[in-house]
């Protein structure tokens, strides 16, 4: 069994997702891993790739076409190179979910989403049904696409690696899309998919103008912030807070919701959670109930104790 890794990186570093795929991915075939990672002067990506324990081989694409990461270019030159491998797994992320499903098109391969388990390489168990249940799907095809839910695996080391680097020529870009622009949200909040601490709000915070309040509490734990898809559809905050099954997967030390009545669908991005606290005025919300500590009680109380609270015992962000 061979696995190709299909590296998503911002063309100056490898993202955390990258390093727990791989992990999934060296479960499915063992030492035979080469990672592709194709970008615009991406060199120094492609140096930290060879350093990564387990990686074998490190496919470097250096060209304006994959720059942004447009997957109508990206799908091609996958399905370019593919020949050699039994599986050509990504991340379950935003550009995994993005490209994988147009590479086993393209393939004409079945395609394994968003798996937690690897049994054995044909293997493997998913949630179904919102995360309440797990199935184990197995495949007799010689040739497969996986996508893996990234909390689920542990992250690869980045340092003791010595792939061989080899440069692969890109392929001609079929002009099905190009790319505009766009406008990133800075902040010095970790991402939400490596933070250890997150807290997140919900409907019950009422509107954005409340959400400072939830972002108190977050600053002064070093944590990510994120919000429900009943806040982000009320257009509390942008998009990219959304935690939950159509939103990110997370899994931190710490999940603290606050205002979060605990739909199915929210449950299922963060019930990995290590340790989950709830704040809620309502005792009969489902979150109490996959929760290890639940505070009844008025919100807009609560927040500015706990940071007055957290401000005593000089909580140092790590």
């Amino acid at each position: 069994m061979t696995a190709l890794v299909v590296a998503e990186h911002d063309n100056t570093r490898i993202k955390d997702s990258t390093f727990h795929t791989i992990t999934a991915a060296l479960e499915i075939a063992d030492e035979n891993i080469d990672l592709l990672c194709a970008g615009d002067q991406c060199g120094s990506v492609a140096s930290d790739a060879a350093k990564i324990p387990g990686v074998r081989k490190v496919l470097v694409v250096d060209s304006q076409t994959y720059e942004a990461g447009l997957v109508e270019a990206l799908s091609d030159l996958v399905v370019g190179i593919s020949d050699p491998y039994s599986h050509i797994v990504f991340p379950h992320t935003t550009m995994g979910r993005n490209l994988a499903p147009r590479v086993a098109a393209l393939l004409d391969q079945v395609q394994i989403s968003d798996i937690t388990e690897v049994k054995d390489a044909q293997t493997f168990v998913r949630p179904i049904y919102a995360g309440n249940a797990l199935a184990t799907v197995q495949t007799d095809e010689d040739q497969m696409v996986v996508t893996v839910r990234t909390t689920a695996f542990s992250k690869a080391g980045d340092q003791g690696g010595s792939a061989v680097i080899e440069e692969v020529s890109p392929v001609s870009d079929p002009g099905l899309s190009r790319f505009i622009g766009q406008e990133l949200t800075k902040s010095e909040r970790p991402e939400l998919t490596s933070a250890r601490v997150i807290v997140s709000g919900g409907r019950g915070m009422q509107s954005g103008e409340n959400f400072p309040l939830v972002e108190a509490v977050a600053d002064r734990l070093g944590a990510g912030v994120g919000a429900s898809r009943a806040a982000v559809d009320a257009g509390f905050v942008p998009n990219d807070y959304q935690v939950g099954q159509t939103g990110k997967v997370v899994a931190p030390e710490l999940y603290v919701a606050v205002g979060i009545s605990g739909a199915i669908q929210h449950l299922a991005g963060m019930k990995d959670s290590k340790v989950i606290a709830a704040i809620n005025k309502d005792e009969e919300a489902p979150i109490f109930q996959v929760a290890d500590y639940g505070l009844v009680g008025d919100l807009f109380q609560i927040l500015p104790e706990l940071a007055d609270e957290l401000d005593k015992q000089e909580i140092k962000p790590r």
